[in-house]
């Protein structure tokens, strides 16, 4: 499982162990070098840049959270964004992601901060980089949630088996 921190600081670059120059200076000494301007943070909703054809997307970046369940926030929240995760739809199978078992855990803790734990139907699916985005928002936007967080995980692997059985029906496979 790769998670990636978009808000991290950037690193420093490590001085060349080959190099007998001082750090932050230029090979002959004579002038010290700049330091290297920041990598800016992406901007949240900032559209990805294309990917070259033939090359499969990373998947999403997004960020692990722990958060401890809250068993009355749980029972209060679950049901609202359950139904909400139901209004979301896998682009190339219509059924909600939901249905399809693409939702592993729903963890709502004191606060009333939301995590949501799913995974996609394979590592190279075309909507790795929107469905945890649309899930992350519209969870987000129901009403009382201090905050949303998704997290993709690949462990376990999805399988048909997690379908229930109203999307078995609906697909022709009952």
């Amino acid at each position: 499982m790769s998670i990636f921190d978009l808000n991290a600081p950037p690193t420093p670059a490590a001085p060349d162990p080959k190099s007998n120059d001082a750090p932050g200076t230029t090979p002959d000494a004579a002038t010290p070098a700049k330091p290297a301007a920041p990598i800016p943070p992406i901007a949240s909703g900032a559209p990805a840049p294309p990917t070259p054809v033939g090359v499969t997307p990373e998947p999403t970046p997004t960020t692990q959270v722990t958060l401890t369940s809250d068993p009355v926030a749980t029972l209060k929240f679950k049901p609202r964004i359950i139904e909400v995760l139901s209004t979301i739809f896998d682009p190339e199978i219509p059924v909600n992601i939901y249905e399809l078992g693409l939702i592993y855990d729903v963890i709502v803790d004191a606060n009333h901060a939301v995590k949501v734990e799913m995974t996609l139907t394979a590592p190279n699916c075309p909507a790795a980089q929107s469905l945890p985005l649309e899930v992350k928002t519209k969870v987000g936007a129901v009403e009382g949630v201090s905050d949303a967080y998704v997290e993709v995980v690949w462990e376990p692997t999805w399988s048909m088996d997690r379908m229930s059985e109203a999307a078995k029906l609906q697909l022709g496979m009952l």
